[in-house]
């Protein structure tokens, strides 16, 4: 049996309840003019559960003990960098703004863990930053962090 499966299985199990029965108690299933506020929740919800269960019963099927789960060696470090980098860009962002953040939060990782050339990494998160912004804050005025920056 493939114990992370299986524990993985049952961690989304429990979530996908939790969020459906939230659904199913604070917002409406069903208006007099059709789905509600609670009709997508409670059914991404329950699809979630399904594939859980699905997850569950095929790990505890699994006779071998498959492959380890946690990784070894370069890829923990680079496992440890990803954290490191996602929680620093959680710290960074109200101060220095969504849209720097994100162009840094890239650079790092293009740089030290995928070794891309200066002007590569640059290019990418500089677009990936503008791009983001152009769509979310811009056109679809969805307000972004703006930090010291004032962007």
């Amino acid at each position: 049996m493939r114990r992370a499966d299986r524990v993985g299985a049952i961690i989304l199990l429990a979530l996908a309840v939790a969020y459906t029965a939230t659904a199913a108690r604070r917002y409406t299933y069903w208006s007099a003019s059709g789905p509600g506020s609670g009709f997508l929740p409670f059914w991404l919800g329950m699809a979630l559960a399904i594939l859980a269960i699905i997850l569950l019963v095929g790990a505890v099927r699994q006779g071998d003990p498959g492959p380890a789960w946690a990784p070894r060696g370069h890829g923990a470090v680079r496992f440890v960098v990803v954290i490191l980098a996602t929680a620093a860009f959680i710290v960074l962002m109200p101060v220095f703004g969504m849209t720097f953040t994100t162009a840094l939060f890239l650079t790092v990782l293009l740089k030290a863990l995928e070794g891309r050339s200066w002007p590569t990494t640059l290019m990418v998160a500089v677009g990936v930053a503008a791009a983001n912004w152009a769509i979310f804050a811009r056109w679809l005025r969805v307000p972004f962090p703006t930090g010291v920056f004032g962007f």
